[in-house]
């Protein structure tokens, strides 16, 4: 299945909520979840009865689409997942939060998981000294992520340096915004992810 390359505004329209898709818009007067509070179509006004597996079927696209993943890649993460010792839905959140474009994203090198992933591709981003353009990249505890030593010069960076000293991270990262890097201190727990999201819908769904 191909990635998504429609406006990515319908599909936070589509789900009922905000998944801070375009960044900086998103909390802004032109997000267009304030702006129509209705799903997008002819029918986006009118009332709709949701099946069980409906609900199942939208939780699991609600999750891919906040975190950018196909679906081979996604069933990849939850095989992984159900492999792993304690909760299934758990672990693939914490799977999800440990992919390199969302580390990125979650230590405000970029405004949104999109523009995360884009950076790492272009290939802006180092993980332990190692220069890397795998958005997938899995990190584990230890693991130093940063910005490429030739690319902390450019415009994008210089200016970004200055917003990182009163940026908050979540406790399982630490970031030196001087040096434009950041350490993973653990693995990330389920209290650890503010992402708006029913798992268990996701576990129900692969398991029928």
């Amino acid at each position: 299945m191909a990635r998504y390359t429609g406006p990515v505004c319908r599909i936070c329209r589509r789900q009922g909520m905000k998944l801070f898709l375009k960044g900086q818009r998103c909390f802004g007067p032109k997000c267009a979840v304030e702006r129509r509070k209705y799903p997008p179509g002819e029918h986006g006004q009118g009332r709709r009865k949701i099946s069980e597996f409906g609900l199942q079927l939208a939780e699991k696209q609600k999750i891919r689409s906040i975190y950018g993943v196909l679906e081979r890649q996604f069933r990849k993460h939850f095989e992984e997942a159900e492999r792993r010792p304690g909760m299934t839905g758990a672990n693939l959140l914490a799977i999800l939060e440990s992919r390199l474009d969302n580390v990125i994203y979650r230590l405000g090198f970029a405004t949104s998981r999109p523009q995360a992933r884009q950076i790492v591709r272009h290939g802006h981003v180092t993980l332990n000294g190692r220069k890397t353009n795998i958005p997938s990249a899995l990190v584990r505890e230890g693991d130093v992520v940063g910005v490429v030593p030739k690319s902390r010069d450019n415009e994008y960076f210089s200016i970004l340096k200055g917003d990182l000293t009163e940026k908050s991270v979540p406790r399982w990262l630490t970031l030196e915004a001087t040096a434009l890097q950041g350490r993973v201190t653990s693995a990330p727990a389920r209290e650890d992810i503010d992402t708006t999201v029913n798992e268990q819908l996701v576990v129900e769904f692969y398991s029928r």
